[in-house]
C-alpha cells in the first residue's frame, strides 16, 4: 500500500512531463502499429489493438516503467508464418496461451533466466529477423504479396524489382512511395532543424508519403479501416476451440505459443536491459516485466489482437523525450484509442508501401553487422554463432534459428570447459621444463594432464604456469598435488608450482562451518567464468 502511495505521488508530480513524452511515443507508435499488423496478415487495427493494450495494461503493471510496449517488428515474421499456417481465428488462441506461458514463467520468477542467452544469438536472432522483415516488405512495397518462406522472398527480390519496373505502373509507384519514405527518415535526423527533430522520422515520411500519394492521385494501396476499432476484436469461437481436440493440432499450438513467449519475453527482457542503461530512475523488475506482458499478451489473445513485446524504438524516444514514470507509457495508449476512435478515416490515405518502407529501414537497422566487431572481441567463434544463427532464421524460420544458436552456445560452453591445452617448453642447458595450462583443467581433461606429467622427466627442475588458465577443479588440483609429492620422493629436483598465485587469481576464501574443509568461491568481473573450489589440503601446500 506504502509502495502505491508512493508512486502515485510521484505520478502526480510529474505528470506534464509525462504527458509530453506520451506525444511522442504515440506519434511514433502509430505508423509504427499499423505497419506490422498489415505485414503480420493482420488489419491495422489489431496491431492498435495491441499498442494501446501495451500502454493502458502493461504500462500500468510493468516492472520497468519506462519501458513502452506494444506489436514488435521482430514477432512479424512468425506471426506471418503463424497466420498462413493456422489462419486468423487461432492466432488468438495461440497468442492467449504464450501469454499465459508469460504470467506463469513471471510467477514463478524465472524472468532473469530469459537474460542467460548468449549475446551471439540475441544478435544473430534481431539481425535474421531484420533480414526476413526487408525481404518480405520489399515485395509489400511494391504492392505485391510476400511470395512465402524467408529464403523464397529474399531470393525473389530481383525478379519483383525487375517485374516491377517493366510493368511499370502500380507496382513503380508504390516503389517510388517507399523509397520516398525512407529518404525522408534517413535525411530527418541530420537535416531537421534541432527544435523539430522531437517530430519522429517515421511519422513525418508517412506524412510526406500520404502527401505526394494525394497530390499526385496514385492508385497504389491504401490502408483499408473497418467502420470501428472493435469489429477487428474477435473472441475465440467454440469452431476454434474445437480444433483443439486434436491431438495433433494441439501439440502444434503449443509449440507455436512456445515460441512466440521465448522469442517475446527474450526481445523484451533485452529491450528492458537497454532502457535501463539510458536513464537513472528504478531498475527494471524483470519478473514483473514478464508477468506484465504475460498478461498483455493475455488480452490481445483473447481479443485476436497481435502479441506483443517491450520495443526499444518506442522506449528509447519515452526516454529522450524526458518521461519520468510509467504515466507516459499510459497516456500514450489512451492517445491511440482517442486517436483510431475519432479519426479513423485519416488512416485510410496512408499509402501501404508507406508503412512498408517504414518497416524496411527498420529491419536493415536490425540486420546491419553493427554487433560483429564487438563480438568478434570475443572470439572468432562468437561471430561464428551469430552468422549461423541467421542463415538458419532466414532459411528455416526464427525458432529452428534461435534453437541451433543456441545450441551452439551450449557447445562452446563445453567446449569451454573441456577443453586443455598443455604446452611443454624444454631447456636443456638448465635441466627445466616449463608446463604451461590453457583453458579448463577439469574431471574430463584430468588423464590428459597426467600423462604431460608423466612424461616430465624424474631429475629436471619443474614449473608450472597458470596465467592462461581459466579453470580449475578439485580433481585436478589434488592430482598437482600428489604429483609434486611423489616427484620430490623419488629424487626429482625442483618442483614449482604457485599454489598461492593459483588461489589469489581465481578464488575468495570464505569460511564455513567444516571441519578440517574450506570451500573457497569466486566470480571473476566477466559473466560465466566461475572460480574453481580450492580444498584445504591444497591450500596448505601453498
Amino acid at each position: 500500500m506504502l509502495r502505491l502511495t508512493a508512486t502515485l505521488a510521484q505520478i502526480r508530480a510529474n505528470i506534464g512531463q509525462d504527458a509530453l513524452a506520451s506525444v511522442v511515443v504515440f506519434l511514433v507508435a502509430l505508423p509504427l502499429c499499423m505497419g506490422i499488423a498489415i505485414a503480420s496478415g493482420l488489419p491495422p487495427t489489431a496491431g492498435l489493438i495491441t499498442g494501446i493494450i501495451g500502454g493502458v495494461v502493461v504500462g500500468a503493471l510493468a516492472g520497468a516503467p519506462l519501458q513502452v510496449s506494444g506489436p514488435a517488428a521482430g514477432l512479424t515474421v512468425l506471426v506471418w508464418q503463424l497466420v498462413q499456417q493456422f489462419g486468423v481465428e487461432m492466432l488468438g488462441i495461440i497468442v492467449l496461451l504464450a501469454g499465459l506461458m508469460q504470467v506463469l514463467a513471471g510467477t514463478l520468477k524465472l524472468g532473469q533466466w530469459f537474460r542467460a542467452v548468449s549475446p551471439a544469438v540475441i544478435h544473430g536472432m534481431l539481425g535474421g529477423i531484420g533480414v526476413l522483415i526487408v525481404a518480405s516488405q520489399f515485395h509489400v512495397m511494391i504492392d505485391s504479396k510476400p511470395l512465402g518462406s524467408g529464403l523464397d522472398n529474399l531470393l525473389g527480390i530481383p525478379s519483383a524489382f525487375v517485374n516491377a519496373i517493366a510493368t511499370g505502373g502500380e507496382g513503380l509507384e508504390a516503389f517510388d512511395i517507399g523509397l520516398l519514405t525512407i529518404a525522408v527518415m534517413m535525411a530527418w535526423g541530420g537535416l531537421a532543424p534541432r527544435k523539430l527533430q522531437v517530430i519522429p522520422a517515421p511519422l513525418v515520411a508517412v506524412i510526406g508519403a500520404v502527401l505526394a500519394a494525394t497530390l499526385y492521385q496514385l492508385p497504389i494501396h491504401y490502408v483499408s479501416v473497418p467502420d470501428t476499432i472493435w469489429s477487428t476484436a474477435s473472441l475465440p469461437t467454440h469452431d476454434v476451440l474445437t480444433r483443439l481436440l486434436d491431438a495433433h493440432m494441439l501439440k502444434e499450438v503449443l509449440v507455436a505459443a512456445l515460441s512466440i513467449a521465448f522469442i517475446a519475453s527474450a526481445e523484451t527482457l533485452l529491450s528492458a536491459t537497454a532502457v535501463d542503461q539510458m536513464h537513472q530512475g528504478p531498475r527494471t523488475n524483470y519478473d514483473r516485466e514478464l508477468f506484465a506482458q504475460g498478461v498483455g499478451n493475455s488480452i490481445c489473445g483473447l481479443l485476436g489482437a497481435l502479441p506483443m513485446t517491450g520495443v526499444i524504438v518506442r522506449s528509447s524516444a519515452n526516454v529522450a523525450a524526458g518521461a519520468r514514470t510509467r504515466a507516459s507509457a499510459i497516456i500514450h495508449g489512451i492517445w491511440l484509442l482517442v486517436f483510431i476512435s475519432a479519426l479513423p478515416f485519416v488512416l485510410e490515405w496512408v499509402p501501404i508501401a508507406s508503412l512498408a518502407a517504414v518497416l524496411v529501414y527498420t529491419g536493415y537497422k536490425l540486420a546491419y553487422p553493427k554487433a560483429l566487431a564487438e563480438l568478434l572481441n570475443y572470439g572468432k567463434s562468437e561471430v561464428a554463432i551469430y552468422l549461423v544463427t541467421i542463415g538458419m532464421i532466414v532459411y528455416s524460420n526464427l525458432l529452428e534459428g534461435v534453437l541451433v544458436g543456441l545450441g551452439l552456445s551450449i557447445l562452446k560452453l563445453l567446449y569451454a570447459f573441456s577443453h586443455l591445452e598443455i604446452r611443454s617448453q624444454h631447456d636443456p642447458a638448465e635441466n627445466r621444463v616449463d608446463l604451461h595450462l590453457i583453458g579448463a583443467a577439469t574431471l574430463i581433461r584430468l588423464p590428459k594432464l597426467a600423462a604431460a606429467l608423466e612424461q616430465v622427466r624424474p631429475n629436471a627442475d619443474i614449473h608450472v604456469h597458470f596465467e592462461e588458465l581459466n579453470y580449475i577443479d578439485h580433481a585436478c588440483l589434488d592430482l598437482l598435488h600428489n604429483w609434486e609429492r611423489q616427484h620430490k620422493a623419488m629424487g626429482g629436483s625442483l618442483v614449482v608450482i604457485k599454489w598461492e598465485e593459483l588461489s589469489e587469481r581465481y578464488h575468495r576464501r570464505h569460511a564455513r562451518k567444516q571441519a578440517r574443509r574450506e570451500t573457497v568461491r569466486s566470480w571473476s568481473h566477466r559473466p560465466c567464468r566461475k572460480v574453481a573450489v580450492i580444498t584445504e589440503r591444497a591450500r596448505a601446500t601453498g
